[in-house]
């Protein structure tokens, strides 16, 4: 990948967990990056996004709000690319699906695309999730998960995975966009994605492997796809950007595998906690695979093995104090 001195590209929810990452990865290839934040008052928003190598010169933050379309327009104006981060992760809790998930997620979406499409930008990435791909029950038992497979919208109503249908309906709503409006889009669908954090506040997906250090036996049959390195995410993110051969949805995972599998490797690598041992198939009907995203391998990405993953995730929790 050639550096792109000069060229500027919007992140919503630049200062997230991935969307940190992106920053500082498109800062380091010489972008203009327009980074979106809750609150610029809130120095753990903004603080370690200006500690950025080349943020004085070369990073811009707006306040930016998803149902608030005049502060979208704000924070793309003068970019030829977004990556559209912005979604709220409430995975337990959630007592007002519609108001928590559901509106912020789709009508953000739509917000992101339409200000992208009235200021003329080149293409959007949008961040989707492999919670977009499964729960989906009625999808062949001997063939492999991929980009075509969709969650059942029906099955998560049912089984209140609200997280998982804000996912599916905001990316389904992306594509219908992209079609009737004729805007370049292209989609990542991660899979549970931990490693190294940047931001002071803990994401909901290094919550995962925190509760499995501390002997949570959580059950996570629905939702968990495989693991994926946070740096990985965001380069796939800049991969799809800047290949223009890229289209469509693109499994970002190290390997479809079973939650224990994950939780295996973990008591492995780290026998002083009290790792649970987990039945071997925790997710019935989920086939493993080791290339599933070979979308992205095609593209260049070499994907960081698990056993990273767990490490890199295990000491950035404790040099963040969330354990001992």
């Amino acid at each position: 990948m050639a550096k792109r001195e000069g060229e500027a590209v919007c992140v919503t929810g630049g200062s997230g967990y991935i969307g940190s990452w992106l920053v500082r990865f498109l800062l380091e290839r010489g972008y203009t990056v327009h980074a979106t934040v809750k609150d610029l008052k809130d120095e753990k928003e903004t603080k370690h996004l200006e500690d950025f190598e080349g943020a004085k010169s070369h990073l811009l933050l707006f306040q930016m709000d998803l149902l608030n379309y005049d502060s979208i327009v704000t924070a793309i104006t003068g970019t030829t690319g977004v990556f559209h981060l912005a979604s709220p992760c409430i995975v337990d809790e959630v007592r007002d699906p519609e108001n928590e998930l559901l509106e912020p997620a789709i009508k953000g979406t739509i917000n992101v695309l339409t200000a992208a499409k009235e200021l003329g930008v080149r293409r959007v990435v949008v961040t989707s999730s492999t919670s977009a791909i499964i729960p989906s029950p009625n999808w062949p038992a001997d063939v492999v998960k991929n980009e075509e497979c969709w969650t059942d919208e029906e099955y998560c109503k049912q089984k209140g995975l609200w997280y998982s249908l804000s996912k599916t309906l905001a990316e389904k709503a992306a594509w219908e966009f992209s079609k009737e409006k004729k805007l370049d889009v292209v989609v990542v669908n991660p899979g549970t994605v931990m490693g190294p954090i940047i931001p002071p506040a803990l994401n909901a997906s290094m919550q995962m492997i925190l509760r499995l250090l501390q002997g949570c036996t959580d059950a996570y049959e629905d939702i968990f796809m495989g693991s994926v390195h946070v740096k990985d995410v965001a380069l796939a993110h800049i991969l799809v950007y800047e290949n223009n051969s890229a289209t469509g949805r693109h499994l970002c995972a190290e390997a479809i595998s079973h939650y224990a599998d994950f939780a295996a490797k973990v008591a492995e690598l780290f026998p002083e906690y009290k790792v649970p041992r987990l039945p071997k198939d925790t997710q019935p009907g989920l086939l493993r695979a080791k290339n599933a995203s070979k979308k992205l391998i095609d593209l260049g990405l070499e994907f960081i093995p698990m056993e990273q993953i767990i490490k890199d995730s295990v000491h950035s929790l404790k040099s963040k104090g969330f354990i001992s």
